[in-house]
């Protein structure tokens, strides 16, 4: 696991003959972060180094900027590697018809919100805040999320990567005994588009409020004009001249409050749910070692997600590979989402790793706290996990701005740029 920040890049070094397969996961880095593109081109020079420059399998499991911006920032180290397969979700298969959909909703719904932040921009706002916050996961100052994803896609051979369906596999890794089972995203989209925990919040480790988002489509149509017909506003010149409004609307600094810019209320929300639902969309592998330990690289996949694996089976020689075998049989856990709430779930997650003994947690909680996360990391998530693996719990920001060091552990190295985990 990478330590560069708040975002996800993993490296697995699988024994191959003399030698070892390598499979990278991700690589990215929240927007804003101090020297974000030399760190990463930090990581991705780590990387050539370990593996050769010769990558089994690249799997990218969404589309945020902490999870592939490193293929725009470190893009010429990225070129340079070879890159035997690419491994993505079927939602980001532009020959996919539901995928194809979903894009186009995304599209439109961050459309709507940049329109947002424009406006606020003529109001007389900053530019910072959750808003802002939450649009960086799509990127900035004029690269995208997209453009991350396409230079991903063109480091496939041919640019052409594998797209997977949930239940597709198991894959074998040639000559490393290792079998890799695809367990997300869904292909249900009540699953698909179902990021928080119920109401009575049971199925993760703390009770989480809902969320009032109503649904995208009903957003984009508040977006895309004033809330109310002409017929019904007050000129600001009437306006100014009655109590209330001279009283709370007066100041230059209130002015955005007017009826004309109400419409940005539900931004907040729709750039909610655009962020939960690209979280939900991540791919999900476990791979399965000689032996039947298991490794679950969860991506950011929140509730919908986790509850799709409950169903999955696969034949094998020998009998049945299920959902839930595979989390009974999970040693590592890369945490979902940097420790967020609704990103593991308890009786049906980390309750049912029967044999965990550590889990990665690519966080960095002062950098969440500057962007107002307060619970990221879940305070109550960060002690089940340690209880469940003996204090095994790596934080890629351990023994940094006050979070205690790293447990120590002879097969666990440290560096300022990495944990290494042996098995």
């Amino acid at each position: 696991m990478y330590r560069h920040g708040f975002g996800d890049c993993f490296l697995v070094s699988l024994p191959r003959g003399r030698g070892e397969a390598h499979i990278m996961i991700d690589c990215g880095v929240l927007l804003g972060t101090r020297d974000a593109a030399a760190t990463v081109q930090a990581v991705v020079a780590d990387i050539a180094r370990v593996t050769g420059g010769e990558i089994a399998l690249l799997a990218v499991t969404h589309e945020h900027w902490d999870h592939v911006s490193g293929f725009l920032q470190a893009g010429e180290a990225m070129r340079a590697l070879r890159v035997r397969q690419v491994w993505m979700s079927w939602a980001e298969n532009p020959d996919d018809p539901q995928a194809r959909r979903l894009a186009g909703e995304r599209a439109r719904a961050l459309a709507a919100l940049r329109l947002g932040m424009a406006r606020l921009g003529l109001a007389g706002a900053d530019g910072e805040g959750p808003l802002a916050g939450l649009l960086g996961f799509f990127g900035a100052g004029g690269s995208s999320t997209r453009d991350a994803l396409e230079a991903a896609r063109a480091l496939a051979p041919g640019g052409r990567p594998r797209y997977l369906d949930p239940g597709e596999g198991p894959i074998e890794i040639e000559g490393t005994g290792a079998r890799i089972y695809v367990l997300g995203p869904p292909r249900d989209e009540a699953l698909l588009l179902r990021s928080q925990p119920s109401r009575a919040g049971r199925e993760t480790y703390e009770i989480a409020p809902g969320l009032p988002l109503d649904d995208a489509a009903a957003c984009l149509a508040g977006a895309a004009e004033a809330p109310f017909a002409a017929r019904w506003a007050i000129p600001l010149e009437v306006a100014a001249t009655l109590p209330f409004f001279r009283r709370v609307l007066a100041s230059p600094e209130e002015r955005w409050r007017g009826v004309s810019g109400a419409w940005l209320d539900g931004l907040a929300e729709l750039a909610l749910k655009l962020d939960a639902h690209t979280n939900n969309s991540s791919l999900v592998l476990a791979i399965e070692l000689p032996g039947g330990a298991v490794l679950l690289f969860a991506g950011d996949a929140q509730v919908g997600n986790w509850l799709s694996w409950q169903g999955l089976r696969w034949r094998i020689a020998g009998g049945e590979v299920t959902g839930p075998d595979l989390l009974a049989r999970t040693v590592l856990y890369k945490v979902g989402h940097h420790g967020s709430h609704n990103a593991t779930l308890r009786e049906q997650g980390l309750e049912a790793m029967e044999r965990l003994a550590t889990a990665l947690v690519p966080v960095d909680e002062a950098i969440a706290r500057r962007q107002n996360w307060t619970r990221i990391p879940l305070p109550s998530l960060m002690t089940r996990l340690a209880e469940r693996t003996g204090g095994r719990v790596l934080r890629a920001d351990a023994g940094r701005d006050g979070v205690p060091p790293p447990p120590a552990a002879r097969d666990v190295r440290a560096t300022d740029l990495w944990f290494e985990v042996r098995l």
